[in-house]
């Protein structure tokens, strides 16, 4: 059986640490959001952010949510143009 190894993260922009965990549900993105930005969290000072670059993922975390928002208010409207209510 192949051994596996350890996913190799960023360290943290904050503390430099390297003992990070992948986070698999927010708020804000549900499953879907951390597994599309990579986010991680610092054991060590609990600082979140992208586990490939080591940034911040604030801004797409932002984008995420409006663009989420503004397709959701869309599928509301074409649903009540559609039923005329």
């Amino acid at each position: 059986m192949a051994q596996t190894q350890p996913v190799q993260y960023a360290p943290c922009p904050n503390c430099g640490n390297t003992n990070v965990k992948k986070i698999n549900y927010t708020w804000w993105g549900g499953i879907l959001g951390p597994a599309i930005l990579t986010h991680v969290k610092c054991n060590n000072c609990g600082t979140q952010y992208n586990g490939k670059t080591g940034k911040s993922n604030t801004v797409a975390i932002i984008l995420l949510f409006v663009i989420g928002l503004i397709i959701g208010l869309c599928l509301y409207a074409g649903f009540v143009y559609l039923t005329g209510s």
